[in-house]
């Protein structure tokens, strides 16, 4: 099946010279997702007369954000867009309070049901990705 963890997409984005600030929305979300990074996907093998079937989907995503949060998102996320501005993301969001380096891991939670021969069953698995975002807070400075 193929099955792997999402790919990251987020603002701010995680590579060098991005900067996200504190108390500023974060918008988290599977770049792309395909059939496997997000599902349904939908296999079927067959040997001496006897077939499996099993289909796999993401349940949901659970996001640490390197800051001892965590957010669960159960879609995959809405991609940010410059005409949001400073709104928070509908469906899979966060908010930094302190400045700094963090590790963001997204781990996508799959369910695999499977049927055959006069069974059925489901297997929980589960892939892991990882990206820095970097986190800086504005200072105003007035006389």
């Amino acid at each position: 099946m193929n099955l792997r963890a999402v790919r990251i997409g987020m603002v701010p984005e995680p590579r060098p010279g991005m900067v996200g600030l504190v108390g500023m929305p974060v918008w988290m979300w599977a770049e792309q997702p395909d059939p496997t990074t997000w599902g349904p996907v939908t296999r079927t093998a067959s040997a001496a007369g006897f077939s499996v079937t099993a289909t796999a989907k993401v349940t949901k995503v659970v996001w640490a954000m390197g800051d001892g949060e965590t957010v669960v998102c159960r879609t995959p996320g809405t991609p940010y867009e410059d005409r949001y501005g400073k709104k928070s993301s509908p469906d899979c969001g966060h908010t930094y309070v302190r400045q700094g380096k963090h590790l963001v891991r997204a781990t996508s939670y799959w369910r695999v049901d499977w049927a055959g021969m006069g069974q059925s069953g489901s297997i929980p698995m589960s892939f892991s990705d990882s990206a820095l975002v970097t986190i800086g807070e504005a200072q105003v400075l007035t006389q």
